[in-house]
C-alpha cells in the first residue's frame, strides 16, 4: 500500500474496522439524465442497495416492480420476485453492451448490471484498493476551485466489473474523496467526471451522501449541463462478519 493509500484509508475509517464487517447497506434516491437518454423510467423512489465488502455482489431493492429485486455479480445479473422466481436473468452480461454509445436504449438487465457494479465500487471505496489484484499508483494532482487535491490511479483486475479498466480518484487535504474520473465503457467509454460531499460517518465508516457524475469535456473540465448520475445516499447500515 503506497503512502497516499494509506493515509485515504485511515481518514475513511481504517481496514482493521473495514475488515469486521461483512455487508453494507443504504438508502438511495437516484436522478439524472443517463436512464431516461436509456429509454427507461427513473422512478426517483428511495431503493435499498446492500453490497458485500469483500467479494464483488450487490443487491437492489425495488427493482423494476414494488415486489421485485435485483442480484449482480460480474458474472451474472439476475431479476427476481418476492418469492424468489426468476423474472429474468443474463450470464456474461458485459457482453450485451458490445457496440453501445451514449444513446444506445438499454433493457432491465444492462441497468442491473450498471447499477450492481457502480453501487460495488462507490460504497467500497476506497477499501476496494486494497484488494489482491488491484493496482494503484499516485498521479499528478489536480487543481480545482483553489484547492489541490492529491490523485491514485488504480486498475482493476479482469474479475471485477466497473465503469472502466482504470479510473482517477482525487482526495483533499482530509484524504476524503472528492472526485472519481472515469470512462463509461459500457456506453461507448464516454468520459466522466464525479463529485462526491457531505461526507458522514457510519459505524467509524465515512460515506459522502451526494454523488454527481457529469460528462467530462475538454481539460477534464465536467459539463455541467450535462448531468448523467445523481445520486442521494442515506441510512448506511453495516453487518459485521
Amino acid at each position: 500500500m503506497n503512502d497516499l493509500l494509506a493515509q485515504v484509508i485511515a481518514a475513511h475509517g481504517g481496514l482493521d474496522r473495514w475488515n469486521t464487517y461483512k455487508k453494507v447497506t443504504a438508502t438511495v434516491v437516484a436522478g439524472g439524465g443517463l436512464i431516461p437518454l436509456k429509454g427507461l423510467d427513473d422512478s426517483p423512489i428511495p431503493r435499498e442497495r446492500t453490497v458485500s465488502l469483500h467479494e464483488e455482489m450487490s443487491y437492489i431493492s425495488p427493482f423494476g416492480q414494488p415486489d421485485w429485486h435485483m442480484v449482480f455479480t460480474p458474472e451474472r445479473v439476475v431479476i427476481e420476485n418476492a418469492t424468489g422466481e426468476i423474472v429474468s436473468e443474463r450470464s456474461n452480461p458485459r457482453a450485451a453492451f458490445k457496440g453501445h454509445v451514449l444513446e444506445t436504449v438499454w433493457d432491465s438487465l444492462h441497468r442491473a448490471y450498471f447499477n450492481g457494479y457502480a453501487i460495488w465500487t462507490y460504497l467500497t471505496t476506497p477499501f476496494f484498493m486494497t484488494m489482491p489484484g488491484f493496482e494503484v499508483t499516485e498521479i499528478t494532482p489536480w487543481q480545482e476551485d483553489g484547492e489541490t487535491w492529491r490523485g491514485l490511479r488504480v486498475r482493476f483486475p479482469d474479475a471485477f466489473a466497473s465503469h472502466s479498466k482504470e479510473q482517477d480518484f482525487y482526495f483533499g487535504d482530509d484524504f476524503l474523496l472528492r472526485r472519481h474520473d472515469y470512462h463509461l465503457e459500457i456506453a461507448g467509454g464516454t468520459p466522466v467526471a464525479q463529485y462526491v460531499y457531505d461526507s458522514v460517518e457510519a459505524d467509524g465508516i465515512r460515506f459522502p451522501t451526494k454523488r454527481r457524475a457529469y460528462v467530462c469535456g475538454p481539460q477534464m473540465k465536467p459539463i455541467h449541463d450535462l448531468l448523467l448520475i445523481s445520486l442521494d445516499l442515506s441510512n448506511f447500515r453495516f453487518i459485521r462478519k
